[in-house]
């Protein structure tokens, strides 16, 4: 069995985004030679997320607003965390919500996706450069 591991870097530029790396993970999929296995993406950092959905823009407004319903940025002192002099609290929580990683099966070399499925990075602290690991492993 094949292993490859590669890291994709992201500094967005606002506090909170969704970012699709379907292109970049197909990508490292190539690189990796692997035809049959699974792959893992992981975001490496506990204020970012992968998770997978539909690519469509009203539905990442609605997980906007609905996170923000659930784990509201402000106020600040609503949250113990904070106190430590950090003021992202939500963003821990809207991670948990979200989901640290996925998996795809990989077959014939693609990743093996039912209709409309992509791969987001979403990122709930952001301004700052924070990682996702990919990892595939297979023949």
């Amino acid at each position: 069995m094949k292993s490859f591991r590669k890291e994709l870097w992201f500094n967005t530029p606002s506090r909170r985004a969704f970012v699709n790396i379907t292109d970049d993970v197909d990508s490292l999929l190539k690189e990796s030679g692997i035809k049959e296995g699974l792959c893992l993406v992981n975001a490496m950092h506990i204020s970012a997320s992968v998770f997978i959905n539909d690519d469509e823009r009203g539905l990442h407004k609605d997980y906007e607003k609905w996170l923000e319903k659930l784990a509201p940025e402000k106020p600040y002192e609503q949250y113990r965390h904070n106190d430590t002099g950090e003021d992202n609290a939500d963003a821990h929580l809207k991670r948990q919500i979200m989901g640290r990683e996925i998996v795809v099966a990989i077959t014939n070399g693609k990743l093996d996706f039912g209709p409309w499925e992509q791969i987001f990075y979403g990122e709930f602290d952001g301004m700052r450069r924070k990682r996702v690991l990919v990892k595939i492993i297979g023949e």
